[in-house]
């Protein structure tokens, strides 16, 4: 049994702030803005020997206007049907709302185990304030401060009670696709597009997505974790700060992602800070696939997607061992393509060549094209192997590695991609004396 608990509420209660605590994170973004948390945010903790998932949720407004609010409602809906427990929480300084009342009336029929949560009861001074909420018709009322923690052990000790101790096992290798790019370039949609329900808010405003989200793709032989995030701005235009714990946690999801598909919008092209990305993530050495998305709103002939991938090609030079996949996520076009490729970049990411292969096949073609001799210095490589690193590395063992050159270098490193396909995966060639 999967052990499952969700913050619910009214925006700005403190269900980030709770959530950061049991999780023992940072990974929900808290701030004094309302509804700063628009996504499902999932994390895991555990008490008194049992572990369990939290997923904190975004402030949940009955019957409003505002595009976001009525997609959180969505979001707080699915989070109720996932979970095993439920904690309600409430503001204890500001006393029971209409919205309390109609949050509880629809919590009360979801037929699970409800916790009321009385938060900001942090002081002997207002620790009575929590008694107008016993109007709200849930008899389980725990007072608790999620800043400071005080009253949690108790409520989780209540909580737990609810939960399976049988352990769950985790396969830690299980991974870990991420979907980056600029604002509004189609990410969450190609996420919901691939789990077939809107797992991630979807407006046509950029920047709804500011947690990075996980979640398990399993289907058609595949395994793995999809991660939408926050869409990358230049730095000029992260002017809250809210944009710039969004964007740093973009950067931390790349960091522990294994391939990144780098999402651009056909009809703006391959700019600048898609490069800025695709730089981002071969500095941190992970595989990559390029999905120009929109293409449906292009106008073509017979060479457009010819054309437009040499002008990808160019700007990303000399890095230029990369799938480039044309897709249409409103039209479901080539989407399936994006999974399969971003498997096979992490396979090439993976793939171990033997030293006899390597020597027997490489140092024939180095007999036919040595390095050029430089300062009247012949540089002579007698034996490579590949380096037990987690992406392609490889030694070149010469007698004069500081006279090879970057062109060189080069050269080599296309022959190791051309004979032994390591498309989309990163790679770093050294030369070291024999």
């Amino acid at each position: 049994m999967r052990n499952t608990l969700a913050l619910v509420g009214r925006p700005n209660t403190g269900k980030s702030t709770l959530f950061n605590r049991l999780t023992g994170t940072r990974d929900a973004i808290v701030d004094a803005t309302s509804g700063v948390t628009r996504d499902r945010n999932y994390g895991k903790s555990d008490w008194n020997g049992f572990e369990f998932s939290v997923i904190d949720t975004g402030g949940y407004v009955l019957n409003s206007e505002d595009i976001y609010e009525s997609e959180i409602c969505k979001q707080v809906n699915l989070a109720i049907d996932e979970s095993d427990v439920i904690l309600f929480l409430v503001d204890g300084r500001e006393g029971v709302t209409p919205l309390d009342e109609d949050i509880a009336k629809m919590l009360r029929s979801s037929k699970k185990p409800i916790f009321l949560v009385v938060n900001k009861i942090d002081s002997p001074a207002n620790y009575t304030d929590q008694m107008e909420f016993y109007a709200l018709g849930i008899p389980e009322l725990y007072a608790v401060s999620a800043a400071s923690g005080s009253g949690t052990g108790e409520l989780l000790d209540e909580v737990v009670k609810h939960f399976s101790s049988a352990e769950e096992e985790l396969d830690e290798d299980i991974p870990r696709i991420t979907i980056v790019g600029r604002p509004n370039v189609g990410k969450s949609s190609i996420v919901n597009a691939f789990l077939g329900k809107d797992r991630n808010i979807v407006t046509p405003l950029a920047g709804t997505t500011r947690d990075s989200i996980y979640s398990r793709y399993k289907g058609f032989g595949f395994d793995f974790y999809l991660v939408d995030t926050a869409g990358l701005r230049k730095k000029k235009n992260v002017e809250e700060d809210l944009e710039f714990y969004s964007v740093m946690r973009t950067v931390r999801a790349i960091e522990n992602s294994d391939v990144c598909v780098v999402m651009c919008d056909a009809t703006n092209g391959f700019e600048a800070q898609d490069l800025n990305i695709l730089s981002l993530a071969q500095r941190n050495k992970k595989g990559a696939v390029i999905v120009v998305n929109k293409w449906d709103l292009i106008e073509k002939h017979a060479n457009t997607h010819l054309e437009f991938e040499k002008n990808i090609l160019s700007k990303i030079a000399p890095y230029n061992d990369v799938p480039i996949i044309f897709t249409s996520v409103i039209n479901k076009q080539r989407i399936f393509k994006v999974l399969e490729t971003a498997v096979a970049v992490y396979h090439n990411c993976r793939r171990k060549i033997s030293t006899s292969t390597l020597n027997d096949t490489l140092l024939e073609i180095i007999s036919h094209n040595p390095p050029p001799v430089q300062k009247d210095k012949v540089v002579k490589i007698k034996y490579i192997t590949q380096l037990p690193t987690k992406t392609p590395a490889f030694a070149f063992f010469c007698n004069l590695p500081q006279y090879v050159r970057d062109s060189y270098k080069r050269f080599l490193e296309n022959k190791l991609r051309e004979l032994w396909n390591f498309s989309g995966s990163p790679m770093d060639i050294y030369f070291r004396k024999k």
